[in-house]
């Protein structure tokens, strides 16, 4: 197998095929293991859409991931309690890879950061950031940011779901 590091030494490598093994399971933290776990929109509901309340988080999320898509953005990466062991989430944390994304096509809420992101809770349930921008004013950008557990300080994973196949 094959690992790749990126921003800040963090392992940004799968250790799945993308349609051929399903989510791992949670490890002793209730994280996924470290590491960026590939899902179909299919997986994703499949695995953490267990309650009504995490069904509604999922149809916010969908509803956003929708708008990115259609600005042009091809990558999501899903992060926060959604993608944990615990019972009923706040919201979720998302990260979008800006790179071919038309700004202009792009929903402004996802670009509305004040507030504690706000509006982007009240319209989508969760919270979603460019996975390039820093998560501090001198911290990791997003995308190697939440591949670490906040309490722990351990490595942990994400869900990434390629946009182009988001049915």
């Amino acid at each position: 197998m094959v690992r790749v590091v990126g921003v800040e030494g963090v392992d940004i490598g799968g250790t799945q095929h993308y349609c051929c093994v399903v989510i791992p399971a949670f490890n002793e933290d209730g994280n996924l293991p470290p590491g960026i776990h590939w899902a179909t929109w299919q997986d994703l509901c499949d695995r953490f859409g267990t309650t009504p309340h995490r069904r509604e988080l999922l149809e916010g999320l969908k509803a956003a991931l929708e708008c990115l898509r259609d600005a042009g953005c091809t990558m999501a990466y899903i992060d926060g309690s959604f993608v944990t062991s615990k019972d009923v989430p706040a919201d979720f944390d998302a990260c979008w890879d800006p790179a071919g994304v038309d700004p202009s096509r792009l929903d402004p809420i996802l670009l509305k950061f004040d507030r504690g992101r706000a509006a982007q809770k009240a319209k989508f349930k969760g919270e979603l950031f460019p996975s390039s921008s820093m998560a501090a004013t001198s911290g990791p950008a997003f995308l190697a940011f939440f591949q670490v557990d906040k309490n722990s300080g351990k490595p942990k994973g994400l869900i990434a779901v390629d946009l182009r196949r988001l049915s």
